[in-house]
């Protein structure tokens, strides 16, 4: 039986962060996803597998959180 992942959404901040950090790799570093276009940010959590959240839906909030959820799971990578 396939194991069935519920959609993400903007508040599973960390649930984001981790798929971010799964497309991207070492590619950005801390100091780089700080500096990340909120809208290049948008446009690429949109573009997530199993993402269901909409771009009306992102706020700053949001975007802060998964920011500052993504730096976590590239330290912890380091």
């Amino acid at each position: 039986m396939p194991h069935f992942e519920p959609p993400i959404q903007w508040a599973d901040h960390e649930d984001v962060a981790m798929a971010l950090y799964e497309k991207f790799g070492n590619e950005f570093s801390e100091a780089r996803i700080y500096r990340i276009r909120f809208t290049d940010l948008i446009d690429w959590v949109l573009t997530l597998p199993n993402f269901a959240g909409t771009r009306e839906q992102a706020t700053e909030g949001h975007l802060e959180q998964i920011q500052a959820k993504w730096v976590y799971e590239w330290r912890d990578s380091q």
